[in-house]
């Protein structure tokens, strides 16, 4: 209605121009036009036309606005590079595709808007319990609209602060936007967590971010040392090594190979691709998270990794053989 009113002034005075009765005038007129003289119409119109587009530009800014989504109903929307678009990290506070990481993500609890918010942290060392966290956004609200990014709208990373104990999981989402996963912290210390997520705002943008926290388990912390570095490495009766040199600051290709008796491990797809690569960097832990090439490359599985300064790194490959998932763990040194 008030985009309106401008017109229907410009209308009104237009039916005043056009004649009206009106009483005897000076001079012997027996009629004088009651309205305003034409310059005053054309001026009238001006100033209306321009209230109107004012108006209209307005609620047209309006409606492009964009904003982080908040306590809306949950939104399972499909990521904006989905499995079998081709290698790439989750690796900064907001994800960046291979070759423009420059900084690991997992350091700050709060990030480009959002903010992890674990309900609590502390666990009794080896038994069972339940981690459960939010993800909010500026104004405290729950976020509930996520992308679904590798077959899972929420990647979960626990690992013990000496990089012991990793554990990759998928935790659920309630309506009100409380995430919830089972949780064993299986020996006394400091753990640290990671949520990599992606939003999707109302507009349907999308911001893919990696938060941290940490977690504790009471008890005599008796951090393990490093291993030494290594390509190749066996778990559960595979052998799994890797060939690339990785080059900081520099995206370079890492390929994993998977033999079993006999040769090679016939590979099957887990969450969307062949492999999936985390890589943790010694001291502030630092995380990167690297998804591969969407085919076998000979055999073998290939992933661009960008490092984002020198350092240790410690590297878990996620395969998947005879439906049973597998990590196997190198240490890497980045000069």
């Amino acid at each position: 209605m008030t985009d309106q009113q401008p017109v229907r002034r410009a209308s009104a005075g237009t039916d005043l121009a056009s004649g009206g009765e009106a009483g005897p005038g000076l001079g012997g007129s027996d009629q004088v036009s009651a309205g305003p003289d034409r310059s005053t119409l054309r001026l009238a119109l001006v100033v209306g036309g321009l209230v109107l587009a004012v108006l209209l530009g307005f609620g047209l800014g309006r409606l492009n606005t964009t904003g982080a989504a908040t306590g809306s109903p949950s939104l399972a929307a499909e990521h904006t590079d989905p499995p079998g678009v081709g290698p790439h990290n989750h690796g900064s506070a907001t994800t960046t595709d291979q070759g423009a990481t420059t900084e690991p993500g997992g350091l700050a609890v709060s990030s480009a808007g959002f903010t992890l918010a674990p309900l609590a942290t502390e666990f009794a060392a080896g038994r069972p319990g339940q981690l459960r966290f939010q993800v909010r956004d500026a104004q405290r609200r729950p976020i509930t609209r996520f992308a679904i990014v590798h077959d899972k709208p929420m990647h979960l990373i626990v690992v013990r602060r000496d990089l012991t104990g990793y554990q990759h999981l998928h935790p659920t989402m309630a309506a009100d936007g409380t995430w919830s996963v089972p949780l064993t912290l299986a020996q006394p210390g400091l753990w640290r967590a990671y949520a990599d997520f992606t939003v999707v705002a109302d507009n349907g943008a999308q911001t893919a971010v990696t938060l941290g926290t940490d977690l504790v388990a009471p008890g005599d912390y008796q951090p393990r040392p490093l291993p030494g570095p290594a390509t190749s490495t066996t778990v559960e009766g595979f052998t799994v090594g890797y060939q690339g040199t990785p080059q900081a600051g520099t995206t370079v290709p890492l390929t994993f190979r998977v033999d079993g008796v006999g040769g090679a491990a016939p590979l099957e797809r887990y969450l969307g691709a062949y492999g999936h690569l985390v890589a943790l960097r010694e001291g502030d832990l630092g995380y990167l998270h690297v998804h591969p090439e969407t085919e076998l490359v000979d055999g073998q599985i290939k992933f661009w990794l960008t490092t984002p300064g020198p350092g240790r790194y410690r590297l878990y490959l996620d395969f998947q053989v005879s439906a049973e998932i597998r990590t196997a763990e190198f240490t890497l040194t980045v000069p």
